[in-house]
């Protein structure tokens, strides 16, 4: 059974937190964590980004989204938010 990860991202930013951004969408893919990645607006300042995983690749995938965060010092940019089934 796939699981959605849920990322909200900061509209406005620099190009080169963007690149911090895009970076990060990259290698969840090259990973092997989803083939896409989904983005909508969420409001006037926040894009959501949604992508499915397997339940096996789930928590591993949040970890690598939360190291990077943090090593990357992109915490005001980037929150993960809680994963739906």
């Amino acid at each position: 059974m796939n699981k959605t990860i849920k990322l909200r991202i900061k509209k406005e930013i620099s190009r080169e937190s963007e690149l911090k951004v895009l970076k990060l969408k990259g290698t969840l893919i090259s990973k092997g964590y989803t083939e896409i990645i989904h983005i909508e607006d969420e409001n006037e300042d926040f894009y959501m980004n949604t992508f499915s995983t397997s339940t096996e690749l789930k928590k591993e995938a949040e970890n690598y989204i939360l190291d990077y965060i943090s090593s990357h010092n992109v915490n005001d940019i980037i929150t993960l938010l809680s994963t739906v089934k």
